[in-house]
């Protein structure tokens, strides 16, 4: 019979065992997420939508595979010719089987049997593969183009749903302050103070308010679906929300600097340079292929009881075709592929230029505002409420600093979205999000 110390143990250790259970099956499910459901939606910063972007876009994998294709494109172009193996056997007694000995098979039938390989000349192996890789090069330039692009993309969508939260919350602010006065108002009107006509004035203006709202968040609510379109449907879930500071960003920068940096960063430029390249090896590539090829071949015959063997080679008479025609085009192609580069090198310095200026007029009117308009149609709408609950204000001037004071809050706010949106845009045309 146990004692009572080796009972006590043994429900001791049982009992720490079932308390590591429950621990493991409490992580387990936190884990799983479903104490986690409390939490919240999951927000992400900007620097993190443009990662999940470049990572999970559906069209900028479909144009990195392009990539890959010109890749293989490379190993196609640098192979060799394969040989050309023949066997015949002639003059079989197919009808007279009887007749099928040795003596016959080896005195009466030929045979043969023989190899061929095309030697290619002019270099045209190296000049396909030279041809090929510079392809690749441009392709690689052109998908980072379209990174760039992406980015810009998902930063101005992303400014957009920042836009949306900003004006909802202003709405909603709003509501509940207009709230409060229309309950203050019911306490003069109850009082005797102002009349019913006033009262339901001031009442029926809580439907422009509450109207507010419900288009904010009518507007948040799309612009975060079009914002995860961009970036994945599947890298985020359904009740995502965005992290982020909708304020006013100082930049300074020099113009000549920014265009400095363009002309190094820009991918869609290095695709144009690199275009020429691709263009000289294509020319390099037809005036190879206007190089005539060499056959030679190897037959072992078998006739009448001798056996032989045979040399021969050929080669085209290039007295027509020597590729004239393509040599000529790719030499157009050539000077096509110059003036292109330097449309596009003029067009970085136009993107630049354009971009500044657009960040330095949108700059001056956000300045405006911070500089006192802001402030002043507060002051302006909280001197006339003042007023009018105190009986010294009009009811039609507290609603007309009332409207003042949400235009020009809800105008402030278009303003610093049409800066922020005109400082993507120079990052865009500068080609990095990192100005000097």
């Amino acid at each position: 019979m146990k004692s009572k110390r080796a009972v006590f143990q043994s429900r001791r250790s049982e009992a720490g065992w079932l308390a590591a259970c429950a621990a493991l099956v409490f992580v387990l499910l936190s884990s799983t997420g479903v104490f986690a459901q409390g939490q919240g939606p999951v927000k992400i910063t900007l620097d993190e939508a443009v990662q999940l972007a470049l990572q999970h876009n559906h069209n900028l994998q479909a144009a990195r595979t392009t990539i890959q294709q010109n890749q293989a494109q490379e190993t196609t172009a640098h192979l060799r010719p394969n040989p050309d193996l023949f066997v015949d056997w002639d003059y079989l007694p197919a009808f007279s089987p009887s007749s099928a000995n040795g003596t016959y098979l080896q005195a009466s039938t030929e045979a043969d049997a023989g190899l061929s390989y095309l030697i290619e000349r002019g270099n045209k192996r190296q000049a396909r593969y030279q041809a090929a890789k510079d392809a690749t090069a441009v392709t690689i330039s052109t998908v980072a183009d379209n990174e760039r692009t992406l980015t810009f993309q998902v930063a101005s969508q992303f400014l957009t749903v920042e836009l949306a939260e900003s004006t909802l919350d202003l709405a909603q602010q709003d509501l509940k302050d207009y709230q409060n006065t229309v309950e203050l108002t019911e306490i003069r009107y109850r009082s005797g103070a102002i009349s019913q006509d006033d009262y339901l004035k001031i009442k029926i203006q809580l439907l422009q308010f509450q109207n507010d709202v419900a288009q904010a968040q009518l507007a948040k609510v799309q612009g975060l679906s079009d914002l995860r379109q961009m970036l994945g449907s599947e890298s985020v879930a359904v009740n995502y929300d965005i992290a982020g500071q909708f304020e006013y960003q100082a930049v300074k920068a020099n113009l000549e600097a920014l265009q400095m940096q363009a002309l190094e960063m820009r991918p869609d430029l290095r695709a144009a340079q690199q275009s020429i390249t691709a263009a000289n090896s294509q020319y390099l590539l037809a005036k190879a292929d206007g190089k005539q090829d060499l056959t030679v071949q190897a037959n072992y015959t078998h006739v009448n009881g001798i056996n032989g063997l045979s040399f021969y080679t050929s080669i085209p008479l290039a007295i027509f075709n020597r590729n004239q025609g393509e040599i000529a085009r790719t030499r157009f192609a050539m000077t096509q592929s110059q003036e292109l580069e330097k449309q596009a090198d003029n067009q970085v310095a136009t993107d630049v230029h354009d971009a500044y200026y657009n960040l330095q007029t949108n700059d001056q009117i956000v300045q405006l505002y911070l500089g006192g308009y802001l402030a002043e149609a507060q002051a302006d709408r909280d001197i006339a409420e003042y007023s009018y609950q105190r009986g010294a204000a009009s009811l039609l001037d507290f609603l007309d600093a009332e409207r003042s004071y949400r235009a020009t809050q809800l105008a402030y706010r278009q303003v610093l979205a049409a800066y922020l949106t005109a400082l993507e845009q120079l990052r865009e045309a500068v080609g990095t999000r990192g100005l000097p």
